[in-house]
């Protein structure tokens, strides 16, 4: 069988060979790098969402009773609000959820578990690392 530049020959499950362009033989190849590529966005759509999650804790943190006057109370005007956010970072979405099992127990011990109270300013250092600011 004559094949011309840029074909390739096929065989068929019959056993019959045939031409075939070779762009087809790199079709799958094509939608694989297509398809990984479009797993990922760039740093900076990175970057962007991880802001846009800290702009959505600082809104969630700034709401509520006063922390220090009423623990309990602020802590469970948190507890929903964060469990909404969806955080696209590994360790944003750790350290929020950290948080959120904090005021949890805070709210539960109705603002007397130390242990909780060390939960909390914790799981608030993480998101301050990542959030400056934020959990202020």
């Amino acid at each position: 069988m004559i094949t011309r530049p840029g074909q390739l020959l096929v065989r068929h499950r019959t056993g019959a060979r045939t031409p075939a362009p070779a762009v087809a033989a790199l079709a799958p190849a094509a939608a694989l790098v297509l398809a990984l590529s479009a797993c990922g966005g760039s740093p900076a759509d990175s970057a962007a969402a991880v802001r846009k999650t800290c702009q959505q804790v600082s809104a969630v943190l700034a709401d509520g009773p006063d922390p220090v006057a009423n623990p309990a109370g602020h802590a469970e005007a948190q507890i929903l609000p964060l469990r909404q956010i969806h955080a696209p970072d590994r360790r944003l979405r750790t350290a929020i959820g950290q948080l959120d099992t904090a005021y949890r127990q805070l709210f539960a011990s109705s603002g007397r578990s130390s242990a909780a109270t060390r939960a909390a300013a914790t799981a608030t250092r993480r998101i301050h690392a990542i959030c400056p600011g934020a959990a202020s």
